[in-house]
């Protein structure tokens, strides 16, 4: 290799990495001012009465956003329930029964299709799907658009996991005249269950903040329910609507439910990278 060419690689090089490492602190900095905002302006803004008291009024002094927080945690819980097991099962058929098939290969592609398509879109089917036909808003058209945003997500990380598997465990398991659900299921999913709790996790963190599907289904509701099929205070929605409103007070409210939203989305998402963690290290 000629000294020209040599120095010209090296030129090249280095202009690319220059041009990765400037993308890389472009992206932070942004993040790192997003999250100190949120941080600055929310916990200034949180107090006891946050977590006790339901959504003021408006022009009202105090308040809280327990109602939200309630709203919010029985639609993401819901949408857990009726995304993961279905979720689970799709991934499991994909993997065990039809890994090389073309049945296989077309769920595949319209699951990355869902994985990949606007959460409004998904909250506009299910408002044409469940709200429309129930004549009313609801947390369990809520729920269900949560559910169509989680199944795609543990899809893919259930065939994955599985997939991961080594394949000697299915034979040695299956030369012992063990059938074929015992082996998935004493075998298979305890060898991948950290992989797809962690992908339920991560599919939690990401349905918490959702708030446009909400929009279309749950809509919001300032008092106590616990009525799934009626409409539902939801932390996503009423930070956009508290946010977009003239009230100082409910501006302060906006930044506490945001600050209290993104420290739950990490906690979530420590929890996951910690069951990963724990389960390489198990496996080392």
């Amino acid at each position: 290799m000629s000294a020209s060419l040599y120095r010209r690689r090296r030129a090249k090089n280095a202009i690319v990495q220059l041009l990765a490492v400037g993308a890389a602190v472009f992206g932070l900095f942004w993040l790192v001012w997003i999250m100190w905002t949120t941080l600055s302006k929310g916990i200034g803004a949180m107090n006891l009465a946050l977590f006790t008291e339901m959504t003021p009024p408006p022009g009202a002094e105090g308040g809280g956003m327990l109602n939200a927080f309630f709203g919010s945690m029985i639609m993401s819980l819901l949408g857990i329930a009726i995304g993961a097991p279905v979720g689970v099962l799709a991934g499991t058929f994909l993997a065990e029964y039809s890994r090389n098939s073309w049945i296989g290969e077309t769920v595949r592609f319209v699951n990355d299709i869902l994985l990949s398509a606007p959460s409004i879109v998904l909250g506009l089917f299910v408002y044409t799907l469940v709200v429309a036909q129930m004549g009313h808003f609801s947390a369990l058209a809520g729920a269900i658009a949560l559910a169509f945003i989680v199944l795609p997500v543990v899809v893919r990380t259930t065939d994955e996991m599985l997939q991961l598997v080594p394949t000697q465990m299915r034979e040695a398991a299956l030369s012992l005249g063990v059938p074929q659900w015992k082996v998935i299921v004493q075998v298979l999913y305890r060898s991948s269950m950290p992989g797809i709790v962690t992908g339920i996790l991560l599919a939690l963190a990401r349905i918490s903040g959702e708030t446009a599907p909400l929009l279309f289904t749950a809509l919001n509701n300032q008092y106590w329910t616990t009525n799934v099929l009626s409409p539902m205070a939801n932390v996503p929605v009423v930070i956009f609507q508290y946010a977009m409103s003239p009230y100082e007070n409910w501006h302060s409210l906006a930044w506490a439910g945001a600050f209290v939203l993104t420290m739950f989305v990490l906690l979530v998402s420590l929890l996951a990278r910690y069951i990963v963690l724990r389960n390489k290290i198990a496996h080392d």
